[in-house]
């Protein structure tokens, strides 16, 4: 079968020759239709990631066919689409006794821990499979998994602020589902940052009110022009670098909110006495629950969230060329999918 496999760091190779693998008793064989490029991949591709390991088929945001299932799966069958939970708890340890599976002791993830999407097909458990509608464009209903993510994160840092000013650094998939999202939640404002003028005119077009580039603008100014004495609320985090982090503790309101998603850098110095003293709540969001999942699924098949705008579309054999072209910033899209059949942008 055709699979992108990662190598070592900052090389993929394209191969056809890479065996097709067999289901296990309860999981299922799924003709991978399009499959999108995480963020946390683009760090594993640069062999910042100790839980990749090469060599390794990644992927984990995908759409597809199921083609067989196991001798133990029932509820699923060949030829329905569906997209796929990556994430496996175990179900006994204190994380998932408390009912916060996506905390798991032991998860384990597709495309991390078991090889994912990059790849022709690609079998998994059965309990992580959801159907979706013939009818649901793949690449949409590929954005199942980050939609869930961004969701999760979003509905926890917007709950005590009904109607707040919103601001996301970064115009990735991440920042813009987390925009979206903001909006569907009733966010009067939602103001995005990055360093990329090009993300900053997509993200104007297809989620964001305003737009600010920290490289040209000064963040507090613009801030004061576009939200006056209402200040921020609620800042989100789909960039996670020192000067976001630090940018955010310095513009949200006390009493306010920053939701960190992003996983840029681990050690970063805060200004704690600001926090203490402005009891400014400081949350992180790792990924999802079952429900999460299941919502952002609903919000695809209704239509409340598109990849319309934002998106691009390119074949798994310009894989390594896609990862390259993200990691020195000449991706003007939000996100890039990749297509097992080609596709065009």
């Amino acid at each position: 079968m055709q699979a992108l496999i990662w190598t070592a760091a900052e090389k993929m190779e394209y191969s056809r020759t890479m065996n097709k693998p067999v289901p296990l008793e309860d999981e299922v064989l799924i003709r991978v239709e399009a499959v999108g490029i995480c963020g946390s991949e683009i760090e594993g591709y640069l062999g910042h990631n100790s839980l990749r390991i090469p060599p390794l088929v990644m992927g984990h945001e995908f759409c597809g066919r199921i083609v067989e299932t196991g001798s133990r799966v029932t509820g699923l069958n060949v030829g329905q689409k569906a997209v796929v939970n990556p994430l496996r708890h175990c179900g006994a340890c204190a994380s998932c006794r408390k009912g916060q599976p996506q905390l798991c002791a032991t998860r384990k993830i597709v495309g991390i821990h078991q090889p994912g999407a990059f790849g022709e097909w690609v079998a998994v458990p059965a309990s992580g499979v959801v159907p979706v509608p013939d009818e649901l464009d793949p690449f949409r209903a590929s954005l199942s998994e980050p939609l869930a993510c961004s969701l999760r994160a979003t509905r926890r840092a917007i709950l005590r602020h009904p109607f707040a000013n919103v601001v996301v650094f970064g115009a990735g998939g991440i920042g813009i589902l987390s925009a979206k999202i903001a909006k569907l939640l009733g966010a009067e404002r939602v103001i995005m940052l990055d360093t990329q003028d090009e993300r900053l005119l997509m993200a104007a077009q297809v989620a964001a009110d305003e737009t600010i580039n920290p490289r040209t603008t000064d963040i507090k100014e613009a801030l004061a022009r576009i939200v006056g004495e209402k200040g921020v609320d609620v800042v989100i985090d789909a960039a996670g670098f020192q000067p976001t982090r630090t940018a955010a503790i310095s513009i949200v309101n006390p009493g306010g909110t920053i939701m960190n998603i992003g996983l840029g850098i681990d050690d970063t110095v805060v200004p704690i006495n600001v926090q203490i003293r402005g009891e400014i709540e400081i949350l992180g969001s790792f990924c999802y629950n079952p429900q999460d999942f299941r919502d952002a699924v609903d919000l695809l098949v209704n239509g409340s969230i598109t990849e319309e705008g934002w998106t691009e579309v390119r074949p798994l054999s310009a894989g390594d060329g896609a990862f390259q072209d993200l990691i020195n910033g000449r991706v003007k899209s939000g996100k890039i999918f990749l297509s097992m059949d080609g596709g065009e942008a």
